[in-house]
Parts: C-alpha cells; sequence; structure tokens
C-alpha cells in the first residue's frame, strides 16, 4: 500500500505503519523512529509551508463534511437518534477495519524479518525459541523453506494427480458401496510447510545419513469427496502437523542417486495416559415423573474420549454423587493440540440427558506428571473427579516389579493397570507350505496375547508375504503371558505355522528388544517369520508417590499422611464384612397344604354316547405365589381321597390367594369339576386353618384342605423331633416334607479371574440345594460383582445337604465354586454364616448370608414334645386328626403316641461292633400298609483305609423279587449316616405276621465294580414285632452269617 506526502504529515500517525529506518539499531524495536528536524536546512521553508497549508485544509474539509449528514438530518427533521445511529456504525467499521489493518502489517512484517524479531524477544520467552535458536547443533534452513516456498504449488498439481487418478479409484475399487467416490476439491492452500531446524547426526554409521527436521505445517489445505450415490459429501479443511520428522538416507550407492532409499518417520516417542474416572458430584438431576410433578435423580454414565479412542463407564442408577472407579490407559502420539474430554449423560430409555462436559490439555498432563482434580462440567451442573497421570516408557525391566507392586494396590475396572506395553513390527514371511494342489496361499497372522487378538492383512498369492506392518498389545504381568502367532490362510481353516513366545524372554533381552527371524512350528523346514518386539515399562515417575506395601489393599492408593493433597480426594469404601440385606430378607413362611379329600363330585364321563352316566376321575391343580402343585387322579371315584401334601414358600405380602381348581381327567380335555380360592392373609394371622370348602361354579362338590403356617426357628434342639414326626406323616403319594428353610443373601464377590488374564468377565451365580436353583443376574464386565439378590429354599435334611454355588461368565465358564454344608450352620450362632468365602479356585471370594430355619409345626406335637416326652390323650387325638388320618379315626392315637415316646426315649443300648441301625416298623390298618421308617446308622465299621458310602437295603422275606425290595439313598463317605426315609407295601395284617424284614447295611466297593460290601445285616420277625406300637429302636447288625433282632 503506497502512501502519498501528504500522509506523511497527518497529525496522529500511528508508529507501526512508518517503515523503519535502516540506521536503527537491530535490538531497537521496529516501531521506533525519529521525527524529521524542522529547522533543517536540506528542504525550501515554501514548499514546507505549502504543504502544511494544504494539510489543514485537507483536514477542514473532511470535517466539514462530517456535519453534512447532521444538517441534512435536521433539514428533513429526523430525530437525533437517527444521527447518534449512523455515528456508532461509522466508528464500529472503523476500529474493526484499523484492527484488521495493524494484525496484517504485523504478520507481514513477521514473515519478511522473522530472525531480527527472534533475535529481539530473546529475553522474553525462551520456550517460544525456533530449535534453530534453543539448540546450538540445530541449524536453520531458512533457504530450504524458499525452496519449499517454490515447489509448493506444483506439489499441489502432484497430489491432486495423485488422489484422483490411484487413490479414488483403489477406494471404488475396495467396496461397492463406493462406486462413485470422487474428489472434487484438492488444494493444498499457499501457506507451505516451513522448516524450523534441521540437525544431522554426524558419527553415525558411514553408510547412511540421519537429518532430524523440526517441522511445523499449520496449512489452509481443503480436500473435498464425495459418494454421488448417496449424496454424501465429506472433507477436510485446515491441518496442523508439528514434530521432529527423521529422515534417514541409506544405502550409499556408488551410482546415481547416490542414495538407495529414503526413510522417513516421526521421531517423537508416544505417551501413555492413564485415566482414573474415580467420581462425580452435585450432578444436576433430570429424571422427572407424574408429568414433571416429582422430580427424581439421574443415572449418570460417562464418555471419556482422547483423540479417536473412546470410552465408556458403566452407568450409576438413581445417583447424583455416583463413583465409578474406572481406569482406562491411551496412547497419546502427538502431545500438543491434543485434549482429554469427559462427557456426562443421564441414561433414559429414548435420549440420553446430557449433564455436562470437561476439557484438558493433555500438555498439562505431561508437564505435572500427576494430576488429580475435581473439574468444573461446562453446559451443566457439578464436577467430576479425574486422576490422570502420565506413564514414562522405559527399557529397564529391573523397574518391572515395582510397577507391578503398585498395580496391585490399584481397584481397577473395567480392566486392571497395564505394566508394560508391546510393540510388534511385522515384516515378513519365508517358505510358508502350499495349500492343496501346490496352489500359492493367502497368507494372513493372527497375533494373540491372551483374549486379545489383533490381525495383518491378507496377501495373495504368495509363500513369501511383505506385511510390514505394526501392532501394539498392552501387557499386565510380562512375566507370565506369551505371544501366539497363527500364520492362516486368508480363510482362517488352513494354518500355516505358529509360534508361541514367552515375553518373559524379552525380558532377558538388551533393550526389551527382539529384532530376528523366528521358525515356525506346524509348518515346513524352512518356514520363518521376521518381526521386531520392543518392550517398555510404563512407569509412573512421580517421587511423591509411594507403592503400596499390601499387595491386597482394598483403596486404589496409599499415599503418605505428609502429602494430603496427593492422590485421591475420594474417600473409597471400605470392604464391607458383613451383608446387608434388605429387612425381608429371612421373613419368609412355608404353607403346607394338605390336600385330603372331596366330596360330592359331579359325573363327567359318559358311555355309549351318553346313554350310560359314569363317574368322573378327579385330581386338583393347586396356585400359589407364581407355582403350581398337581395331585394324582383316582379312578372313577365322586368322593376321593388323597392325602397329599405341598409346601410353597410364601410371603406376607397382602392380596395373594390360594387357587384350587378340581378337573376330571379325560383323554381329550379335562372336564372342570370346580374352584375355590383362600386368602393367604387368613391362613398366615391365623396360622392354620382345616375346612371344607364349596367348590364353586358347579352344581354340587366340596373340598377339604388343611392348610398350615410353618415359621422357621433360629434353633436346632428341635431338628431330630421335626425330622421324626416328618417321617410318621410322610405319605408315599407326597414329596419328603421339610425340615428347615434356608435363606441365601448373595452380595457381591471380589477378586474374580479374568477371562485369559486380561479382561475382566462377565459373571453371574447360581445356587443350588438339591434339584431346587436360582440364578443371579448376568453383571457386565467386571471382576467385583454385585448382585444383592436373595433366594430361599426347601431343606429336607440339613443334616446330609448342602448349598452349592457356582460362579460363572457369561460365555467363558467357570470361574469358582463353594460348597456349604448346611451342617455348619446348625451348629452356628442362631444358624447363621454371614461373611467372606473363598472360592474352591483359590482365586476371588464371595460375601453371602446363609441362614437357616427349623420348621417347626404349632399343631403337630412337636414343640410340646421337645420339652417333655408325655402326651395327653386328647393332644394325641388332635394331632391324629391333623397327621393320622381322617377327622373321624381316632384308633391310632395310641400308636402315635407310642412311636414318640419310645423314640426319643433317653435310654440307649451301646452300639454292637458292627454298628446299629434305626427302624420304625409299625402296620397302618386304615391304608392296609405296613410302614418301615429308616432312620440312621451309626458306629459302622471301616475296613479299608477311606470310611464307606453306606446305604441301608430292605427286603420283604421270603419273596426277593423287585417287588418287595426298598432301598434308601446312598451317604458318602461316613460312618453315622442319616437317611430318615419312609418305605411302604400294600399287604393284609395277617400276611405281614407272616413275614420277616431283611435289613442289609451295605457300602459299593469301587466305582467301576458292581459288587456291594456289606457291613452288617438285620433280620426282623414281623410276628414277634408289636406293629401296633411302632417303636423307634435301635438294632445291633450281624454278620451275614449271625443275622438276628435284637
Amino acid at each position: 500500500m503506497e502512501r502519498s506526502p501528504g500522509d506523511d504529515s497527518s497529525p496522529s500517525p500511528s508508529p507501526v505503519e512508518q517503515p523503519s529506518a535502516p540506521s536503527d539499531p537491530p535490538d531497537q524495536p521496529p516501531t521506533a523512529h525519529t521525527k524529521p528536524n524542522p529547522s533543517s536546512g536540506n528542504q525550501p521553508a515554501a514548499p514546507s509551508a505549502a504543504g502544511e497549508a494544504l494539510a489543514v485544509l485537507s483536514s477542514f474539509g473532511r470535517r466539514l463534511l462530517v456535519l453534512v449528514p447532521v444538517y441534512l438530518a435536521g433539514a428533513i427533521g429526523l430525530s437525533v437518534g437517527f444521527v447518534l445511529f449512523g455515528l456508532a456504525l461509522y466508528l464500529g467499521w472503523r476500529r474493526v477495519r484499523d484492527k484488521k489493518e495493524r494484525s496484517l502489517r504485523v504478520a507481514r512484517q513477521l514473515l519478511d524479518d522473522e530472525e531480527q524479531l527472534t533475535a529481539k524477544t530473546l529475553y522474553m520467552s525462551h520456550r517460544e525459541l525456533p530449535a534453530w535458536v534453543s539448540f546450538p547443533d540445530v541449524e536453520k534452513a531458512e533457504w530450504l523453506n524458499k525452496i519449499v516456498a517454490q515447489v509448493w504449488p506444483f506439489l499441489g498439481q502432484y497430489m491432486e494427480k495423485l488422489l484422483a487418478e490411484t487413490v479414488a479409484p483403489a477406494v471404488r475399487g475396495s467396496n461397492t458401496h463406493l462406486q462413485t467416490f470422487t474428489f472434487t476439491r484438492v488444494e493444498l492452500g499457499e501457506k507451505p510447510l516451513r522448516i524450523l531446524g534441521v540437525k544431522v547426526h554426524t558419527g553415525q554409521s558411514k553408510q547412511q545419513i540421519l537429518l532430524d527436521l523440526n517441522i511445523s505445517y499449520v496449512g489452509d489445505v481443503q480436500i473435498d469427496v464425495e459418494v454421488k450415490k448417496y449424496f454424501c459429501k465429506a472433507g477436510v479443511k485446515g491441518m496442523q502437523l508439528h514434530g521432529v520428522l527423521r529422515v534417514i538416507l541409506e544405502p550409499l550407492i556408488g551410482d546415481l542417486p547416490i542414495v538407495g532409499a529414503v526413510s522417513m518417520f516421526f521421531i517423537r516417542r508416544p505417551g501413555i495416559i492413564r485415566i482414573h474416572l474415580l467420581a462425580a458430584r452435585q450432578l444436576s438431576s433430570k429424571d422427572k415423573y407424574v408429568k414433571g410433578l416429582i422430580e427424581g435423580k439421574s443415572d449418570p454414565y460417562a464418555l471419556v474420549r482422547v483423540g479417536t479412542q473412546t470410552f465408556c463407564s458403566r452407568v450409576i442408577n438413581e445417583e447424583l454423587n455416583p463413583q465409578w472407579g474406572e481406569t482406562y490407559e491411551v496412547i497419546v502420539h502427538e502431545v500438543p493440540g491434543q485434549e482429554i474430554e469427559v462427557e456426562v449423560f443421564d441414561k433414559d430409555p429414548d435420549k440420553d440427558d446430557f449433564l455436562g462436559r470437561m476439557k484438558l490439555d493433555v500438555g498439562k498432563v505431561l508437564q505435572a506428571g500427576v494430576l488429580d482434580d475435581w473439574f468444573p462440567l461446562q453446559g451443566g451442573q457439578g464436577q467430576v473427579h479425574l486422576r490422570l497421570e502420565w506413564l514414562s516408557l522405559l527399557p529397564d525391566a529391573e523397574k518391572l516389579e515395582e510397577v507391578l507392586q503398585w498395580n496391585r494396590g490399584i481397584s481397577s475396572r473395567p480392566e486392571p493397570p497395564s505394566a508394560a506395553i508391546l510393540a510388534v513390527y511385522l515384516d515378513r514371511a519365508q517358505d510358508l507350505p502350499l495349500k492343496k494342489g501346490n496352489k500359492e496361499p493367502n497368507p494372513m497372522v493372527q497375533l494373540s496375547i491372551q483374549d486379545v487378538t489383533q490381525e495383518s492383512k491378507a496377501l495373495y498369492s504368495t509363500n513369501c508375504p511383505v506385511w510390514e506392518e505394526a501392532f501394539r498389545f498392552f501387557l499386565q504381568d510380562p512375566r507370565s503371558q506369551e505371544l501366539d502367532v497363527q500364520v492362516k490362510d486368508d480363510s482362517r481353516a488352513l494354518t500355516l505355522g505358529a509360534l508361541t513366545l514367552p515375553l518373559a524372554r524379552l525380558l532377558t533381552a538388551p533393550e526389551l528388544t527382539l529384532d530376528q527371524w523366528f521358525q515356525l512350528s506346524s509348518s515346513g523346514p524352512n518356514t520363518r517369520l521376521y518381526m521386531k518386539l520392543v518392550m517398555r515399562i510404563l512407569y509412573l515417575d512421580s517421587s511423591e508417590l509411594r507403592f503400596p506395601a499390601m499387595p491386597d489393599s482394598p483403596g486404589p492408593w496409599d499415599l503418605d499422611n505428609e502429602n494430603p493433597q496427593i492422590g485421591s480426594s475420594v474417600d473409597i469404601p471400605p470392604r464391607p464384612c458383613h451383608t446387608t440385606p434388605d429387612s425381608h430378607f429371612g421373613t419368609e413362611n412355608v404353607l403346607r397344604i394338605h390336600v385330603l379329600e372331596a366330596q360330592d363330585l359331579i359325573a363327567k364321563d359318559r358311555f355309549l354316547g351318553g346313554l350310560v352316566k359314569g363317574k368322573s376321575d378327579p385330581y386338583v391343580k393347586l396356585k400359589l405365589a407364581g407355582r403350581s402343585f398337581r395331585s394324582r387322579v383316582i379312578r372313577e371315584d365322586l368322593n376321593p381321597r388323597w392325602n397329599e401334601v405341598f409346601e410353597v414358600i410364601v410371603t406376607s405380602i397382602p392380596g395373594q390367594e390360594l387357587e384350587v381348581e378340581v378337573f376330571d381327567k379325560d383323554l381329550d380335555k379335562d372336564d372342570f369339576l370346580g374352584r375355590c380360592k383362600v386368602s393367604l392373609t387368613a391362613v398366615l394371622n391365623s396360622g392354620f386353618l382345616d375346612e371344607w370348602l364349596t367348590l364353586e361354579d358347579v352344581p354340587s362338590g366340596r373340598l377339604h384342605l388343611r392348610l398350615e403356617r410353618l415359621s422357621p426357628r433360629p434353633t436346632a434342639a428341635e431338628l431330630e423331633e421335626v425330622l421324626q414326626v416328618n417321617s410318621l406323616i410322610q405319605t408315599q403319594k407326597s414329596a419328603e416334607l421339610a425340615a428347615a428353610l434356608l435363606s441365601v443373601h448373595l452380595e457381591r464377590a471380589e477378586d474374580l479371574p479374568l477371562r485369559k488374564g486380561t479382561k475382566p468377565p462377565s459373571p453371574y451365580a447360581t445356587l443350588t440345594v438339591g434339584d431346587a436353583t436360582h440364578k443371579t443376574k448376568t453383571v457386565a464386565q467386571t471382576s467385583a460383582p454385585i448382585w444383592d439378590e436373595t433366594a430361599s429354599f426347601l431343606i429336607r435334611k440339613p443334616n446330609s445337604e448342602s448349598l452349592e454355588l457356582q460362579v460363572r461368565g457369561e460365555g467363558t465358564g467357570a470361574l469358582g465354586s463353594l460348597s456349604l454344608p448346611l451342617s455348619e450352620l446348625l451348629v452356628a450362632d442362631r444358624l447363621c454364616l454371614d461373611r467372606w468365602f473363598t472360592l474352591n479356585n483359590g482365586q476371588g471370594q464371595v460375601l453371602l448370608r446363609a441362614q437357616l430355619g427349623i420348621l417347626v409345626s404349632q399343631h403337630s406335637g412337636v414343640e410340646a414334645h421337645s420339652h417333655t416326652y408325655s402326651h395327653s390323650s386328647s393332644s394325641l387325638s388332635e394331632e391324629l386328626e391333623l397327621w393320622g388320618g381322617l377327622p373321624h379315626i381316632t384308633s391310632s392315637a395310641p400308636e402315635l403316641r407310642q412311636r414318640l415316646t419310645h423314640g426319643d426315649s433317653p435310654v440307649e443300648a451301646p452300639a454292637g461292633p458292627l454298628g446299629q441301625v434305626k427302624l420304625t416298623v409299625w402296620y397302618y390298618s386304615e391304608e392296609r400298609k405296613l410302614v418301615s421308617i429308616v432312620h440312621s446308622c451309626r458306629a459302622l465299621r471301616q475296613n479299608g483305609r477311606d470310611p464307606p458310602d453306606p446305604y441301608v437295603s430292605l427286603l420283604l422275606l421270603p419273596d426277593k423279587n423287585r417287588g418287595t425290595k426298598r432301598k434308601t439313598s446312598q451317604k458318602k463317605r461316613t460312618l453315622n449316616p442319616e437317611f430318615n426315609e419312609r418305605f411302604e407295601w400294600e399287604l393284609p395284617l395277617d400276611e405281614a405276621l407272616r413275614r420277616k424284614l431283611d435289613i442289609s447295611v451295605k457300602s459299593n466297593s469301587s466305582f467301576m465294580s458292581r459288587e456291594r460290601e456289606l457291613l452288617g445285616k438285620v433280620q426282623l420277625d414281623l410276628a414277634e414285632i408289636d406293629l401296633s406300637q411302632g417303636a423307634a429302636q435301635w438294632y445291633d447288625l450281624m454278620d451275614d452269617k449271625d443275622k438276628g433282632s435284637s
């Protein structure tokens, strides 16, 4: 921009607008100038006076022109506001224009005289100096920048030709959806790349030249692409590139162009940032209920982004101050300009609500080393707590143990912290085997470390592939991990070679590096793979931090008391010692339902087209608390007697009902015979209900039910009486009655094994007692799941049953197991265990509460019997009405009295040399059945090193067929087994008195053999036993040759 001579005499000239005098010293600011001396005699005075007069007139004229709009506004009659508005517009425009001109002049001056300005500001900021000023061995290469600026437009033409003729066809051929892909605009812009400094490494090999170029590129590049088929457009506008580019010229040869090859790469090593997403506080509440009238909380989760790497935390339900405690590790290649971004959202079924975000320059983490702070969320309210650590990459294996010790004290999720990083450069392979038919394979490589697998590209039709690809793996413990390499055909079905390399080998290698050929197994004799493996230890270099002394420390940081400001400011909750179930835990009851009989049912069966009226084949269906039961079918009877017992676990939730339906069994569709309902609340309040219920929706019929509430008691003193009474009232048609109720609260687990050692599993647990199983929910991606679930089980034999716990991972198999014998609960305080249990595999623990309650009937006489051994006739008659049969039957009252009295007789004979068996035998005259209960055995003999696996076999002589043979279940490795099993034989009383009952106690001799070892035998002559008394008695076991009753 040229100036007129009159501009030099402006009243207020700007110093920046005037050029610097050539005689100014180098350190003088370019804006400092000297004014001309008016008294100088070098110029005539007349022209100078004329010029000043002209300048005064010009200034007066301009000011006069400013008053013209004011005059016109007054002449037209406009308000003064229009004048002020126009003046404000003019002043604003003038200010913006002056600012732009000033910035343009400063930038042009800086570009024209960079070296002078840098020397002038040397004392201001040493950090902002280019490399050629900061380091004496780095030279300035301004001549090289002039060459690049001259070549830059032609480089843009070459780039446009390269993208259009080479890259675009390759993209179109890669996918059918990209067949219309084109570059619509390719411009490198007018700002060329600048080289701030050049360093030449001397003293290296004579066969190569090493150059380090400190480059900086802030370009106005613009590249646009378009996929016309899908009307999709994209592009790049602007680019920044900073770093040190290493150029290797090798090998040097004796022919032109002297240099055989050129290699270029950035030598700034990547850094590792460990991001601990700890917690947030005071988040805004986004959940609303009842159309906004009720304000709830939020279900927050966080998204962590560093460059293209994104991590998502788990969702914390209903919490405005969530604690995540999660750790992520990211590789940062270029520190300047990159940011760590954290966004917090509220999880919703439709669209997640935004709660706020924070951003932090990665360079601040590099400068601080460890940064632990609460960061405010922008765009919302609240703060997020981050701990950021810059990890150095060290080629020192001696630091590994120190790093591992520190990592053990970090409670990390979803993945454990890494101790090292492995870089694998896959170069090439040689002499791979051919496929069938001597065809060239299409080789590709799978590299795996535990369950992390990465694949190379596939090269087609070659047995000497050259991949030249790089891969990275995070390592938790290099001492025990292995690198598994599989060379396969692109179909993944044919293996061309394999290699397993223990990473401990790298720890003993120089600089933790292996650069060599590796022989492949399961392949040809000359098949080799060339790789370069580099391991680096991830070391947190901070003298203020102290490594934890205890590897199993519950908190993630163990910091010195002198430095409370270092480390996390979130209080890590201690590991709980006991479970915290809700108030309803252990309050369940058991409802025992007796389906006794029915009367006056309607007849549904018809024969001969309805001419002949038959009867019905009734059965009963019960529904309660989500469970269904069904009785057996009684053939052709309108007054059936079932006498069956069912048990179900119930809670005190109001509104529950027992639904009972009676049906007639038919070949096609069962006919409806009536229904009735019983309020569960009434039964739970009264404890007992014995009624004839009228069947509804039918002309006639009624059903006799007996319902009893059994409340668990935390004492084992009455267990023996409960087992004995259950065995006496047990019918052959019903399942074995429960003696106890087991309530289990599974809260959490910790330290579960990882999937193949690196990634946490998605665990769930199964609780099993007998044939009843409860499965918990699956908790995704954690080795410390929190289930917080409760299950209840009916226990028939507390002395011999056990609680089986299996912890499994979704898709990964078993993670651990636990077997808890219920006999341990019987000796525990209040029949309850509440603590951490170690899983059988030695890895992992579970926190659970197991509580046992003995089911004592208030109406069976057990409660009174536990305090006295005598019963009145009235009480025994009442027991009979409840348990022995129908209400009008009273003849068996003495039987029950005798059985209970003798069964609990404190006088017991000592056991014989072979042991004893405890039996109860009596004849149930109402059902014309001989009944025997095998209670237990004691003091059995042990012939071998291990205890026997006993069971009891009963045979009703003289018959020896299967129809009269009965057998108990088998007990494992015990000399004092508990059975409490009932057996029945249907036969008349006179025939029973002619029989003998042969009882044999046997043991399995081996797993593979069908032979049974006889432990002892006893034979009872039923004619010599008072079958009406049915006394429980111990009988001495004899050898096979010397058997008899005692």
